[in-house]
């Protein structure tokens, strides 16, 4: 868990959603209201077993009495989304984080492109609602395998924004496919997009959409899971504490995180994968090797910050403002 505040909350309601999706209904185990959260948070949930994952707020924004989460059962689960299937039930109180937003709306946007691919569908959802809300022009696009496993169909085919959502399926026929290129040809000024989902997915978006000219200020995106496999080639370094001196060298085989942790030095992680931000940790001296899914590519060409759960260093040394 995070260092922000702990929040203990109620498993109200736990309820099959669509094929190997469940959604979490979470109220406050005191009764009281919760805190406060915008189009696009997730908050942190301390899943049994230890873990801890992210999870996006799924319902309106304006609500207080509960958080409402969507939740794959994925087959390549590092356990997180497993446990919350088969170990998490209704009436069990969990340990959660206050919401954070690293995926907001823009508010200056005049029109809203979102894109959701599968269970990614989670803080479009929200954000969709919320520019309902407050009557902005905005369009989405939902991608699923099949309607068997498209969360929320219901609840988006019965909303007042209906109209604006196209689904496509991947079993369907080719004419409801979502083109991709045609979609994202001509960028128009004052038009953002947003994208969640699988990584393939996102990674053919967003590479369409610079490859078409959309400004990286007009590029939103949210990644839930990132390959953290060591690379072919990967080599020992150095990271040294400017606040000590202290040198860590960090072997060829594991994390910085790893590494400070063998040495004694805790670093605050939540996703170990390079998505959430939580480890970031600012670069003093030395070139990283960015393999975080969180900072824009303008921010790691700055290389003033990097995330030591999974990224690593070209230079020798890394200084690290620990």
């Amino acid at each position: 868990m995070s260092a922000s505040v702990a929040l203990q909350v109620r498993v109200a309601r736990k309820a099959v959603e669509a094929l190997d999706i469940c959604t979490f209904e979470l109220v406050a185990a005191d009764g009281g209201a919760l805190p406060p959260f915008s189009a696009g948070s997730h908050i942190d949930v301390q899943v049994p077993g230890g873990l801890t994952r992210q999870y996006s707020l799924c319902n309106a924004p304006g609500e207080s009495h509960r958080y409402l989460i969507g939740v794959l059962k994925d087959p390549a689960s590092r356990g997180g989304s497993v446990a919350m299937h088969e170990r998490v039930h209704e009436g069990d109180v969990l340990t959660v984080s206050a919401p954070k937003n690293h995926f907001p709306l823009a508010h200056e946007a005049r029109r809203s492109l979102l894109l959701a691919g599968g269970i990614g569908v989670t803080p479009i959802l929200c954000m969709a609602e919320r520019l309902a809300a407050t009557g902005a022009d905005f369009e989405m696009h939902y991608c699923t395998r099949s309607r068997a496993r498209t969360a929320f169909h219901d609840r988006i085919r019965g909303s007042a924004f209906a109209q604006r959502v196209q689904f496509h399926f991947d079993d369907g026929d080719a004419a409801q496919k979502l083109d991709i290129a045609a979609l994202l040809a001509a960028p128009q000024p004052g038009t953002h997009l947003y994208v969640c989902g699988p990584k393939g997915f996102m990674d053919a978006v967003l590479g369409t959409a610079r490859a078409c000219g959309w400004r990286e200020a007009q590029l939103h995106y949210e990644f839930f899971a990132a390959d953290t496999a060591p690379a072919e080639g990967d080599t020992a370094f150095e990271v040294q504490l400017a606040s000590s001196g202290r040198v860590v060298v960090v072997p060829k085989d594991q994390t910085v995180v790893q590494a400070l942790a063998a040495a004694g030095i805790e670093v605050p992680t939540s996703c170990e994968q390079g998505v959430c931000g939580t480890c970031l940790t600012r670069v003093l001296e030395g070139t990283p090797d960015h393999r975080d899914l969180y900072l824009t590519p303008e921010e790691q060409a700055a290389n003033d910050r990097f995330t030591p759960c999974c990224s690593r260093a070209k230079s020798a040394r890394l200084v690290l403002d620990l």
